[in-house]
């Protein structure tokens, strides 16, 4: 079963990122690392029930790698936003082979302790405008959720946006706080629940 690991906010720069969601989530986001092989970096917010946030941008330190970059970003611009879900698949049994070839072909990652495979297109852009899910599988039993402190904040939704939404296969539509909009333009709308009442993030 695919459901939903984490959500990725873009930024042209982690600082404005990070920024953007503190004043619309009223948290602090922590410190993440660095992806050599991808020459970006993020900062995260943990979330109840096993999910996190990210913000990631290009890190300017690190050397470009010689493909294009994981979730669009070589063509990022304009304000932090939303642009990408990520699904794992909890059925440890199947190899990560058996993910939609969709997504892209399997890329060995790791960050500090941290280890996956994720699928990543050649192009660095997923399907539908990037409104398919960007799949992963976890090594081990490590996942950042759990090393982040509580924010307080639970995720009641997540509104994936798409003309053609209606096209996604199946078997991401397991998760019931992800649902789907086929009226409005590609754009991702996230709602939580925590401590300050209801607060969104797009």
């Amino acid at each position: 079963m695919w459901v939903l690991d984490h959500i990725a906010v873009a930024a042209e720069n982690l600082d404005a990122g990070t920024r953007y969601v503190e004043e619309a989530l009223g948290v602090s986001l922590v410190a993440g690392g660095k992806h050599a092989a991808m020459g970006t970096h993020n900062r995260l917010l943990g979330l109840e029930n096993g999910l996190y946030l990210e913000v990631i941008a290009i890190d300017p330190a690190a050397p470009a790698p010689d493909h294009p970059r994981w979730f669009d970003l070589d063509r990022f611009s304009g304000p932090p936003r939303i642009t990408n879900w990520i699904c794992r698949n909890t059925d440890k049994t199947k190899p990560f082979s058996d993910a939609p070839r969709a997504a892209g072909e399997p890329v060995a990652l790791s960050r500090g302790a941290l280890s996956w495979q994720m699928a990543v297109p050649t192009t660095g852009i997923l399907p539908l405008d990037g409104a398919y899910p960007a799949l992963l599988k976890w090594e081990g039993d490590k996942h950042p959720a759990a090393q982040l402190p509580a924010s307080g904040l639970r995720l009641l939704s997540l509104t994936v946006s798409h003309p053609q939404c209606d096209t996604l296969p199946p078997i991401f539509r397991s998760d019931p706080r992800v649902q789907f909009n086929a009226d409005n333009a590609v754009g991702f709308e996230a709602v939580f629940e925590g401590p300050q009442g209801r607060k969104t993030l797009r």
